[in-house]
C-alpha cells in the first residue's frame, strides 16, 4: 500500500518527469476511459504534449486510484498532504528510495509489502517501541536484529522482518 500511495503521491506531483523519456507514442486522450480523463483533467489541454512514459504512469497511478477502497483513497490523500510538507531533501530521497524499490525484483518487493503490512497490524504501542528501537540503533545492530528476527520467526507467513520505519511510518 506504501508503495502505492507514494506512486500517486509522485505522479501527482509531477515528479516522474525527469524519468519521462523513452517510448515513441503516447496515449491519445481519447482512448482514456472516462473516470481516467476525470482524474487526469488537469492534463486534458496538454495531455499530448505529456511525454509517453509520464502518461502511462498518470494512466496506470489513475487506473490503481479506481482500484482503491474509500479508505486507501483517504491514506493516500493524508500522505500526499504529508508529502507537501516535507523539505525538497527529503522528497528526494523517498523519490530515490521508491526507485530503489521498483528495481527490486519481484520476490523482494513482495517482502518488502508483507513486512509493510505485518508492522501496520503491530498495535500502535508496538508500532511506535519499534519506531524508537530502530532510531536508537545504528545500521549494523538494524541488520543483526533483522537477521536475527527472521531466524526466528522465517521468511514466510505474517511475520516479517521489520524493514527501518520510512518517514511516513514515523508519523503514523
Amino acid at each position: 500500500m506504501r508503495a502505492l500511495s507514494l506512486c500517486i503521491i509522485l505522479l501527482a506531483c509531477g515528479a516522474l518527469s525527469a524519468w519521462a523519456q523513452g517510448e515513441a507514442t503516447g496515449v491519445p486522450w481519447s482512448q482514456l476511459s472516462p473516470g481516467e480523463q476525470q482524474l487526469l483533467q488537469r492534463f486534458s489541454e496538454t495531455w499530448d504534449q505529456v511525454p509517453p512514459r509520464k502518461q502511462e504512469r498518470l494512466r496506470n497511478g489513475a487506473q490503481q486510484w479506481g482500484t482503491m477502497t474509500p479508505e486507501e483513497r483517504q491514506e493516500a490523500k493524508q500522505r500526499f498532504k504529508q508529502w507537501r510538507t516535507l523539505p525538497p531533501e527529503q522528497q528526494q530521497q523517498l523519490r530515490e528510495r521508491f526507485q530503489q524499490y521498483r528495481n527490486l525484483p519481484p520476490e523482494q518487493r513482495e517482502s518488502v509489502k508483507n513486512a509493510r503490512q505485518w508492522f501496520k497490524s503491530l498495535p500502535p504501542d508496538q508500532r511506535k517501541a519499534l519506531r524508537e528501537k530502530f532510531q536508537s540503533m545504528s545500521p549494523e545492530e538494524r541488520r543483526e536484529y533483522r537477521r536475527e528476527f527472521r531466524r526466528q520467526h522465517g521468511e514466510t507467513g505474517a511475520a516479517q522482518a521489520p524493514a527501518e520505519p520510512s518517514p511516513e511510518q514515523r508519523s503514523e
